[in-house]
């Protein structure tokens, strides 16, 4: 964190987690959304290709609804120069069209609940990366405790034995890790980036690249929408709202926070997801023990990482 960062309202630690926390609720919401928006469209749990294709509208979406609102919001029109090209299509390559290719690619090949605990290492990897090969931050023991502690809770979360015996594809579980670690690059990259580039500015551009691109992908490989409806048309404008409104949120984050303070909290995206698909899909009990054990490890994980230097935790 730059000298001219210290002491900005969003280096706050409260500020942090109810900005972080909200992403991560909206992020949550995602889970029981796209179900939804699946059976609402007609796509099947096993067309990857109509998958990746209505990925690629909500984020094509989300980038002209940031780009938007940016636009108003800076009384001009968020056009990128031509520097800031390169990083707008390198940031779309890891974290929109990577990352989610390869995760709606390997979801149709590994069990949900296996995807969902390897998705959950995300969080961890983005510290490491930060801390190991970009050399932002310093890896501490309390941040690998707190890491340990949310991964836990994704665990607990996800378990059930009965996906615990199917063996490891690499076009499954592989392509699963492959997105952990595009999205673990492009949270480093965003970090590194934003330091001279409106981190605004970057989220749209690089959610209309990715998006269009997802779109084409998945128009390639024979992907549609078998029954657009008005209330399908609503529910996929609210993911690319919710899309839009989390990651340029987390960017903005990471730009004026170390990226452990901020991507700790990623552990919670699994937890939100679980318990707002049992309110609204009814998958499970909402307030069950495994639930509020895993969001109390999550909390615990986030408490440690975010700690003042001088408290005994």
């Amino acid at each position: 964190m730059t000298a001219k960062n210290h002491g900005h309202i969003l280096t706050k630690t409260p500020v942090v987690c109810l900005l972080a926390l909200f992403c991560c609720f909206l992020w949550g919401s995602a889970f029981p959304g796209i179900k939804t928006g699946y059976r609402l469209m007609h796509i099947a749990a096993g067309e990857t290709a109509s998958q990746i294709f209505y990925a690629g509208l909500r984020f094509t979406l989300a980038g002209i609804l940031v780009i938007l609102a940016g636009s108003v919001s800076a009384r001009k029109f968020l056009l990128p120069e031509r520097k800031t090209i390169p990083k707008i299509l390198l940031l779309a390559a890891f974290q929109t069209y990577g990352q989610y290719l390869f995760f709606y690619v390997g979801l149709a090949h590994a069990p949900g609940v296996r995807a969902s605990i390897l998705e959950g290492v995300s969080s961890f990897v983005a510290i490491l990366f930060a801390a190991c090969v970009f050399r932002m931050e310093k890896l501490t023991g309390r941040k690998i405790i707190g890491c340990l502690l949310g991964f836990a809770g994704v665990v607990i979360i996800s378990f059930a034995p009965a996906a615990s015996s199917a063996g490891f594809s690499f076009n499954g579980e592989g392509f699963i890790l492959i997105s952990t670690v595009m999205y673990a690059l492009s949270s480093a990259m965003i970090k590194l980036f934003s330091e001279r580039e409106d981190p605004v500015l970057l989220s749209g551009w690089q959610f209309l690249t990715g998006g269009v691109a997802l779109t084409l992908s998945g128009m390639a490989a024979g992907g549609r929408i078998g029954n657009f409806t008005g209330q399908g048309a609503i529910l996929l404008l609210y993911l690319a709202f919710l899309s839009a409104a989390a990651y340029t949120i987390w960017g903005v984050l990471l730009k004026y926070n170390p990226v452990s303070k901020v991507t700790i909290f990623g552990f919670a995206n699994p937890v939100f997801g679980a318990l707002l698909s049992a309110a609204v899909l009814e998958e499970g009990s909402f307030l069950s023990g495994r639930s509020v054990a895993a969001l109390t490890l999550v909390c615990a994980g986030i408490a440690v990482v975010n700690a003042p230097k001088n408290s005994r935790i």
